[in-house]
């Protein structure tokens, strides 16, 4: 029972939901819509540099990660709603990931930090602003200590908290399972939306997650947010932090242990809650993410 808990806890259990809903509809034919990208001339990897797109002329520059069930793709809701004369969006995608898919290497949190600094220094961006989601919300706090200069604000949404995501045997032989099999992968979304949503969005995430990332990025960065922790000088972080959580999110983004596991760290942490959205804000609720990151911004000056 305890570990039934532990599993619906982390969202990897099955649903009611879930065996309402089919992943695909059954008969339902492709209607193909040609639209312009969103992504103009994005540049792949190559000479040890993140695959990457920028979009904006604005002088505050921000650098946008992903999470580990999606690549770029998931940001493409919130770029319409962004003040592109203000702002620069460098949305990066880790090895393994959309415009990094030929890059392959360890997949650990230390080679992910030096890839986006790296990147950002073949773009001559000396100073920026960080966005993270997820797992990159791990990245993104170990970028901000290394390189406390270089980092303007850090803004995270439903973030890996510095403990990391601390999964027992059937947790991780759970999180193995959305790898690989959809009907794994669907359960996890769901869970993590509170059950709230259509046949469609779950067919839309879930091909935006199995159109993201090689295997072995998938297994390699599950490795990663499972098994590292931010340690060290956290308290003096020197970057205004912003914690962003969906209410209709698994307990263990939204809960109190992790807004404790941040307050410990950063003491001058501060939090914001999106009712209304599950993990997956910049898809569900694009308008506030854009509205949340500017605010950022604007402060961090």
């Amino acid at each position: 029972m305890q570990r039934r808990n532990l599993l619906k806890g982390l969202g990897l259990t099955a649903t009611a939901a879930i065996a309402a809903t089919p992943v695909v509809a059954q008969g339902a034919k492709p209607i193909p819509i040609m639209a312009p990208s969103p992504w103009p001339a994005p540049q792949l990897a190559s000479d040890g540099r993140l695959g990457h797109c920028r979009i904006g002329d604005g002088p505050a520059v921000c650098v946008v990660l992903h999470e580990w069930l999606g690549d770029h793709v998931n940001w493409e809701p919130v770029l319409p709603y962004v003040d592109l004369a203000r702002h620069s969006l460098v949305f990066m995608d880790l090895r393994g990931y959309g415009w990094s898919r030929g890059m392959s290497g360890s997949y650990t949190l230390d080679e992910a930090v030096a890839d986006v600094l790296r990147t950002a220094d073949g773009l001559s961006t000396a100073r920026f602003h960080l966005v993270g989601h997820s797992m990159s919300g791990l990245v993104a706090q170990k970028i901000a200590l290394q390189a406390p200069g270089r980092v303007q604000s850090v803004t995270l949404f439903s973030p890996v908290p510095p403990t990391g995501f601390r999964a027992d045997e059937a947790a991780m032989k759970a999180l193995n399972a959305v790898i690989d099999e959809d009907e794994a992968a669907a359960r996890a979304i769901t869970a993590r939306t509170s059950s709230r949503y259509g046949a469609g969005w779950l067919q839309r995430k879930l091909a935006i997650a199995r159109g993201a990332a090689t295997l072995e990025a998938m297994r390699g960065y599950l490795k990663m947010f499972t098994s590292s922790a931010i340690t060290g000088e956290t308290h003096g972080l020197a970057a205004p932090l912003h914690v962003v959580n969906g209410g209709l999110d698994i307990v263990f983004y939204r809960g109190d242990p992790s807004r404790n596991a941040f307050a410990l760290a950063y003491p001058r942490v501060t939090f914001e809650t999106i009712e209304d959205a599950g993990h997956y804000s910049m898809l569900e609720t694009p308008v506030r993410v854009a509205s949340i990151i500017e605010k950022q911004v604007a402060a961090a000056g």
